[in-house]
This record gives C-alpha cells, sequence and structure tokens, in this order.
C-alpha cells in the first residue's frame, strides 16, 4: 500500500496542507498513521477520502456538511457530480458504461462515433480526456478495478495508433525535430503517443522511441540527430526521491534543447524546473503550442 506525505495530498488534492491539518483536528476527516519512526503518514483510503472531499468541497458543500455525512453518503454525492452533463456528456456516460461491462464492441462503436462527429483532435480534448479524468473518480469511490483501467487504456491507445496510421505525413520544410521517449521501466504510452498525433498534425519532424528507454539510448539518439525538442511522460518512474535527479541530468545533458515534462508523478512533489525543462499541465497546454 501506497504512503503518502501531508505535502504530497496537497499536491494530489489540491487542498493546502495547513487545511488538511485543520480538519483533521476540527473533523477528523482522516486517519493518518506512524511509522516506527513515529512519522505521519497517510495511505490509499486517506488519499480516496481526501479526493473526494475535495470534489464536494469544490462544489460548495461546506466542510462542516461533509464531515457529518457517512461514507457511503460521500460516495453517492460525488457520484452525483460525476453525472452531472458536461460538454459531451453523454459521449462519456457512455464510455463509462461500456467499460463497466467490459464491453468492447459498444465502447469502440462510442470512440469512433465520437471522433467521426467532433474529429479526433477535438474528441481527445472534449471526451477521452475527461473521461479518463472520470476513471479516476471512480477509483476514488471504490467503483472500478485496476482491470477497468487497464481494458479502457489498451482500446485508447489502439484508436491512437490507429488515428497516428491514418495521418499524411506533410513535414514542414525547416521544421524542428522532436525527440518523443518514455524513460526505462516506464510503459504508460497514451500521453506519448496522442503528443506524437499532436506533432504530425503540425507537420512537426518526430522521433518517436517509445516505451522503456535506457538513457544511454536516448544518449545516442541525441547525438545523431540534435533534436531541438525532447518530450516524456513520467507517470510511474522515476521514483519520487529521483525526480529531482533526473530532471536535472536531462536539463544538463541536453542543454540546448527544450525538454517537455507531463505526467502524474510530477504532481506527486514540489520540484525546481531547470531554466530548459517546461512542466506541461495538460495536453491542450501541449496542442496550444501549435495554435
Amino acid at each position: 500500500m501506497a504512503q503518502y506525505t501531508i505535502k504530497e495530498l496537497e499536491h494530489l488534492s489540491g487542498i493546502k496542507a495547513h487545511t488538511i491539518r485543520m480538519w483533521e483536528q476540527r473533523y477528523n476527516i482522516l486517519s493518518p498513521k506512524r511509522t516506527a519512526t513515529n512519522i505521519r503518514y497517510y495511505d490509499d483510503a486517506d488519499l480516496k477520502a481526501l479526493l473526494n472531499i475535495s470534489v464536494l468541497n469544490e462544489r460548495g458543500y461546506k466542510i462542516s456538511k461533509i464531515a457529518r455525512m457517512d461514507h457511503a453518503q460521500i460516495l453517492q454525492k460525488v457520484q452525483q457530480i460525476c453525472e452531472v452533463p458536461t460538454e459531451g456528456g453523454h459521449h462519456i456516460s457512455a464510455l463509462v458504461a461500456a467499460m463497466v461491462d467490459m464491453d468492447e464492441d459498444k465502447f469502440d462503436k462510442t470512440l469512433s462515433t465520437t471522433a467521426l462527429q467532433m474529429g479526433f483532435m477535438d474528441a481527445m480534448h472534449r471526451v477521452i480526456y475527461p473521461f479518463l479524468h472520470k476513471i479516476g473518480i471512480l477509483w476514488q469511490t471504490g467503483n472500478i478495478s485496476p482491470a477497468h483501467e487497464h481494458f479502457v487504456s489498451n482500446l485508447v491507445r489502439q484508436k491512437i495508433i490507429v488515428a497516428l496510421d491514418g495521418q499524411v505525413v506533410r513535414r514542414q520544410e525547416g521544421a524542428p525535430t522532436y525527440l518523443l521517449y518514455l524513460p526505462e521501466g516506464e510503459l504508460h504510452e497514451l500521453a506519448l503517443l496522442y503528443m506524437h498525433y499532436i506533432l504530425r498534425a503540425n507537420n512537426q519532424h518526430v522521433i518517436y522511441l517509445g516505451q522503456n528507454l535506457p538513457f544511454e539510448d536516448l544518449e545516442l539518439t541525441y547525438e545523431q540527430f540534435k533534436a531541438d525538442f525532447i518530450c516524456t511522460v513520467l507517470t510511474s518512474v522515476p521514483e519520487r526521491d529521483q525526480l529531482q535527479p533526473y530532471l536535472d541530468q536531462l536539463a544538463a545533458r541536453f542543454s540546448q534543447s527544450i525538454i517537455y515534462v507531463y505526467g502524474y508523478q510530477l504532481q506527486l512533489v514540489e520540484l525546481s524546473y531547470p531554466a530548459n525543462v517546461i512542466k506541461l499541465a495538460s495536453m491542450r497546454d501541449f496542442s496550444a503550442l501549435f495554435a
């Protein structure tokens, strides 16, 4: 089971550490544990509870009211909020239903219909990413398993690959070179594939190295092509205590390039970004570079 510090809870939930402590003391909403050396920590159950509280609090529920709810009531309210229609809401609902039933045909048909109606890039921004966010909410409320997430990831991955295959490559004369890769041990490829799609849609030159790339191989490729930009996604690696050294290593080794970094790991800790390393908050930020 994962262990989180209060600062990590702050980054993941958006709720300030001093507010979390105040809520703990006043409303007893979390149950921090202590290590053998008496250091406070929080577990997955605490994280889920705080994320759900954050959802309600952002929608105007006062913490005093939330604290009077039992666990089942909080889950019910969060699920009701998720059911409120949004842009592309009916497509998202259809995807959720297909995911819960693991109905591949229905999921594929919904994705295809959405892409045809909106265009692939709009579908990614207005439906797929909000849907993936909703999956996070469903995980918080204990309504899906890791198997559901794998089911979804594989099908979305297939769609992005099909969209890439359908692109006509028209590289602009003098276009900069983008080198895309995932670090050694990193296998979560969806965001990197979508970056690839965005770049090709904007006629950029892309060298796609994919998953699980040793740093030495990144260096060798860089020496050959001298990429102007390097893009990577940090979802599960490096470990939290290695994130800052890794960013510093990238910045120093590829000092002549701009490095775009994105991913879940970057939300977990406070980091100092070197001058040539840019954190992307969302895929919209990346696509906006070419607007």
